[in-house]
């Protein structure tokens, strides 16, 4: 495995995901309290053996390459690494990247230089625990040129991702990106669902994909277009042995608000789907030494609480609370995502805020927030009410946005004293 490198892509400018991408792009996201999305690939890839790692970026890029420097150092006297490849303009080519496809031909020559003997291509914005040495190992076995990860789905989430059609010893014969009529999926539907689901019968590409070296630099120098999932995949199934490995544990894609709601959400329960710890295979982040969680007088029902936040009165429910989170006596936090903070104010930060009439950093006394998130280092006053009992689909409005129905407080943003969304 140490053979393999692994290569993370950052993703676009995450229109789906705004406002949580407005100053970051989307594997910097925080999720599940104190990780980022960036984490999950390369704790992957690190708990499957591959240590040489290059993470592709492009938009709004600083929050993320300071969380990758700050976390993933390797021992100096091993030949392991996170390496971050920007788009660079240079005298070949002054464009930036154009597309997935098109940010790994640009950074071919870097990837190449590491004389890998497979090139493990992945997603930053997926949230799954996946081995891929028994991946690999197939890929190997079969003598394949491209293998591709894929995963069972039901018909209903076929029309949102890239389905394809395998015969008897796994090749992939047909493929179909997004497919949207019935004759489509109906096309594509197999006899019988390959997983425990029996209304997942449909293979569903979860972007993930080996390239041997000389097949991706190939596929990349003689098909101009810029995207692997709608160009480069289909090219490569008409003239080359492109298989599919099948993985029926937990997977999702954190492309909307409202996946990404659901899937913090769902870190609450008692038995959820995907963990972040596990005993052999935990996801690691960037250590913060912040002092434990303080709580006086709180009810915590059901919630996730990261380290460093500061409560008093509080009731929380059905919640995922981010670091160094300050949440005021009286307060009320339900089926929400708090990201908390990236500093403490001082008294004298406190005292400067209230001579501007400027609610503090957190969320204030008597506080009520349900169905919402509040990204980093927002302010929200004292006796707010954030619950959209209208029902209210997508709105903007004055330091808020509500997408697919959840209310959306942005990274930095001040909702006064006494508002209600």
């Amino acid at each position: 495995m140490r053979n393999v490198i692994g290569v993370i892509l950052g993703g676009g400018q995450g229109a789906r995901l705004f406002p949580l991408t407005e100053y970051r792009s989307k594997p910097a996201v925080p999720i599940g309290g104190k990780y980022r999305l960036i984490d999950i690939p390369i704790s992957n890839c690190i708990h499957s053996g591959v240590d040489k790692i290059f993470v592709l970026t492009q938009f709004n890029s600083g929050s993320l390459n300071r969380h990758v420097s700050l976390t993933y150092r390797f021992d100096s006297f091993g030949e392991g690494f996170v390496e971050i490849l920007a788009a660079e303009q240079t005298m070949e080519d002054m464009n930036w990247y154009q597309g997935t496809a098109d940010a790994v031909r640009k950074q071919l020559r870097r990837i190449h230089s590491r004389r890998g003997n497979e090139v493990l291509i992945l997603s930053g914005d997926h949230l799954y625990r996946m081995d891929y040495r028994p991946f690999v190992e197939e890929h190997r076995q079969r003598q394949a040129d491209v293998s591709i990860a894929v995963k069972p789905v039901r018909r209903e989430q076929a029309s949102e991702l890239g389905i394809l059609q395998v015969n008897e010893e796994g090749r992939i014969v047909a493929f179909c990106e997004k497919p949207q009529t019935d004759e489509e999926l109906d096309a594509l539907r197999l006899p019988q669902a390959p997983g425990d689901d029996p209304e997942a019968c449909y293979l569903a590409s979860m972007g993930i994909y080996i390239f041997e070296p000389q097949v991706l630099t190939s596929l990349l120098v003689s098909v101009p277009e810029d995207d692997f999932g709608r160009h480069i995949i289909p090219k490569a199934i008409e003239s080359l042995n492109v298989y599919a490995h099948t993985f029926d544990g937990y997977w999702e894609d954190i492309g909307t608000i409202g996946a990404f709601y659901r899937s913090n959400i769902s870190l609450v329960e008692s038995a959820p789907s995907f963990e972040f710890y596990h005993p052999n295979a935990p996801i690691f982040t960037r250590q913060r030494f912040l002092a434990a969680t303080k709580m006086h007088g709180c009810r915590v029902s059901r919630g996730i609480v990261a380290e460093g936040c500061i409560f008093e009165d509080a009731s929380i429910e059905d919640s995922v609370i981010g670091v160094r989170s300050v949440i005021g006596a009286g307060a009320t936090v339900s089926q929400s995502i708090v990201m908390g903070a990236d500093y403490y104010q001082t008294p004298a930060d406190k005292e400067r805020d209230a001579a501007m009439h400027l609610p503090s950093v957190g969320i204030g006394a008597g506080s009520v927030i349900q169905w919402a998130i509040i990204d980093k280092n927002a302010r929200i006053g004292e006796n707010v009410v954030i619950s959209n009992t209208d029902g209210v689909v997508e709105a903007d409005g004055e330091g808020y946005y509500i997408r697919e129905g959840i209310v959306v407080i942005p990274k930095d943003g001040v909702i006064a004293d006494g508002m209600k969304i």
